[in-house]
């Protein structure tokens, strides 16, 4: 599978475009607004979030609840377009209509890609880099993931994605039979944490830095029951499906960090107290006896739960902003503001498990993919039975 997504922030739309999606698939617009509804709650979002109601409408790809093979157009209007259509419109504008309402922006701010994006495709006005670059584009990745999950959960495999991390506040390591039943918690907070005690310290954490005209981030995490063995593969760099997912978390605004399973405190430890033992069960299978790898080895699954964490560094977007320099006159500057969360790692939870959701949909179909979803789950099913005879 593949997907293009197009927009800016203060556009008409967002769109995406899926490549790939098997025919027979189940899909209607609900089944994505469910998870875009989700993207928009959590504790510290922005103005932003009151004024979009994001609802998403399928222009192709889709017949009569089912999908047909044929591309997934997705199409999500920008509810504040109507006050930025001369500002962001296609036509030329008049000498005019350009005095009076382009404002063009000069000064970059720190943390965002407004100096780097206009040095590089030389643009006097940032506004051609901001809107693009916002993370308003999320919302269509989110879209994206919803179609991934809708594949995904025909084979009983469920991801959630929820808060471990916010500032300085960690949250217990919370302990479910199942991602349904963590889910069912963790999506009745408002900072999307399964720890009620921890959600409250966060809470507080998130007022004291939107008081102090700060933001702050954290550390989510995505976890993927039901995965079969043999996603993804040891041959090539480039097909070893964890280091596809990280690529894909990190290509997230505002991440910086992503690790599968013990991750980084792997390598503080010692290799009997990392690696996973291997057993074997009649009628199961082999399986292993703990879950420190994340649920891969060489690159592909195990068979174990996917555990995939991602660090979101602070919005840059400050209340008490930082200097700058002005492209132009080349004078200092306090950072200009735009509308901003003061924290979005709740929200950022739901983007960082539409983006696994893609990867494993993507190495999924890559491994028993066909034309239709029948074929595929006769593939899946044999496949299955064979991996418990082995």
């Amino acid at each position: 599978m593949r997907f293009l997504t197009a927009g800016e922030s203060h556009g008409p739309e967002l769109t995406a475009i899926i490549e790939g999606v098997p025919s027979q698939l189940p899909l209607t617009e609900e089944d994505i607004n469910e998870h875009l509804a989700r993207r928009q709650k959590g504790y510290g979002r922005g103005r932003r979030m009151q004024i979009e109601k994001d609802k998403v409408r399928i222009t192709s790809g889709v017949r009569h609840g089912k999908t047909t093979g044929a591309p997934i157009t997705l199409h999500i209007e920008n509810k504040d377009w109507t006050h930025w259509t001369k500002i962001m419109g296609v036509e030329p504008l008049s000498e005019e209509e350009e005095q009076e309402v382009k404002r063009k922006i000069t000064r970059p701010r720190p943390g965002h890609a407004d100096l780097n994006g206009a040095i590089k495709y030389r643009h006097r006005d940032m506004r051609n880099v901001l809107e693009r670059s916002s993370a308003r584009e999320t919302t269509a990745r989110v879209a994206v993931g919803a179609v991934a999950q809708k594949l995904l959960k025909a084979f009983n495999i469920n991801l959630c994605g929820h808060v471990l991390e916010i500032g300085d506040v960690v949250s217990a390591q919370p302990h479910f039979t199942s991602v349904g039943g963590l889910k069912e918690v963790t999506e009745s907070s408002e900072v999307r944490c399964a720890d009620k005690d921890a959600s409250e310290k966060m809470k507080r954490a998130i007022d004291e830095a939107k008081e102090n005209g700060d933001s702050i981030g954290g550390i989510v995490e995505v976890i993927a029951e039901n995965v079969p063995v043999g996603l993804g593969s040891f041959v090539h760099y480039d097909r070893k499906l964890d280091g596809k997912i990280a690529q894909s978390v990190l290509s997230i605004n505002a991440f910086k960090g992503v690790e599968i399973g013990l991750g980084f405190e792997a390598a503080r430890m010692k290799g009997s107290q990392v690696h996973d033992e291997i057993a074997y069960e009649e009628g199961r299978g082999f399986y292993r006896k703990s879950n420190r790898l994340g649920g891969f080895e060489g690159g592909m699954t195990n068979g174990m739960p996917v555990v995939v964490h991602g660090a979101m560094k602070p919005i840059p977007t400050l209340y008490k902003p930082l200097q700058s320099v002005d492209i132009d006159t080349k004078e200092p500057f306090t950072a200009s503001i735009e509308r901003s969360d003061s924290c979005a790692v709740p929200a950022a939870a739901v983007v960082c498990e539409a983006a696994v959701a893609w990867e494993l949909a993507d190495a999924f179909l890559d491994k028993f993919g066909s034309d239709t979803m029948d074929d595929i789950k006769k593939h899946y099913e044999d496949y299955v039975q064979e991996a418990r005879r082995f």
